[in-house]
């Protein structure tokens, strides 16, 4: 049975229900007299048509040319030879990791197609901070930005060039040995991985002389110093609000990236009627 609701695209054509007729008769309100000069060599000079409007003939007549002429590329699929025992094509593959780049911190899924990274989700079973923002979410599409630098870069002069990654080894390794009892100089952000942190605590048992300076574009110095005299840590705290009755925020956007972020799931399960 047809439905015999009317549906409008817009409140004018709410208000005027003949406005689509009106519109569709005079989508082509002018003309372009082509019948004037096709098929007659002296018929363009006594014609009325405008200079513009040979022009437009001819433009469309060259592109719809071009066009035709054009074929799309021809792209083979190669399929494994060898296939991983963990790849099914057209099957996507999960994979536990984390999210930390110096505002946000997250336990994820990360989805993957053939090995390449398509979309991260929060890790609902993670203990803390197993939920994701905008940021987090959309940091896979930096595996794919084209401007992003693909090779290491060297300072030669006043400009940078390209090198491989081999080089910079055999520089680094090379400037390593000759640094004699100079001092070694490790400049990072702060590092959440334990993993990284033992790389460095090996790295400065080879060269003594090695100091780890730690600087972050967004300081937290204030928040640890607070925290080592409250708490006796000097750590950042994580709050677990999914109990909480009352919460009293002075300029901290708990919702948001305060302390890396994380509580929002929490603060939404307190606010649910009737959980607690």
């Amino acid at each position: 049975m047809a439905s015999k609701k009317n549906y409008w695209k817009s409140f004018e054509e709410l208000t005027d229900n003949t406005l689509n007729d009106k519109l569709t008769t005079n989508e082509f309100a002018e003309e372009i007299p082509v019948d004037n000069f096709l098929g007659n060599d002296n018929a363009m000079e006594n014609s009325q048509t405008s200079r513009r409007d040979f022009l437009k003939i001819l433009g469309f007549s060259t592109a719809a040319v071009t066009l035709a002429a054009c074929e799309a590329p021809i792209v083979k699929s190669v399929p494994y030879v060898v296939k991983p025992e963990n790849i099914m094509p057209g099957v996507p593959t999960y994979y536990a990791s984390t999210v930390f780049d110096g505002y946000d911190y997250a336990n994820v899924l990360v989805r993957t197609r053939e090995g390449r990274p398509i979309r991260i989700d929060a890790n609902k079973g993670a203990t803390y901070f197993g939920s994701t923002n905008a940021r987090v979410q959309a940091s896979v599409l930096s595996l794919y930005d084209s401007d992003k630098i693909k090779a290491p870069l060297t300072n030669d002069g006043d400009k940078f060039k390209a090198t491989t990654w081999k080089d910079i080894d055999a520089k680094v390794t090379k400037a390593l040995a000759a640094v004699g009892g100079k001092k070694v100089v490790i400049l990072t952000p702060s590092l959440p991985s334990p993993t990284t942190k033992k790389l460095i605590a090996d790295f400065a048992t080879k060269y003594p002389t090695t100091q780890h300076v730690v600087y972050d574009a967004v300081s937290y110095s204030n928040a640890l110093d607070a925290a080592q005299e409250v708490y006796g840590k000097r750590e950042l705290p994580f709050y677990d609000l999914k109990n909480s009755e009352l919460v009293v925020s002075f300029n901290a956007d708990f919702l948001a990236d305060y302390n890396g972020g994380g509580m929002e799931g929490d603060y939404g399960v307190a606010r649910k009627p009737g959980v607690n």
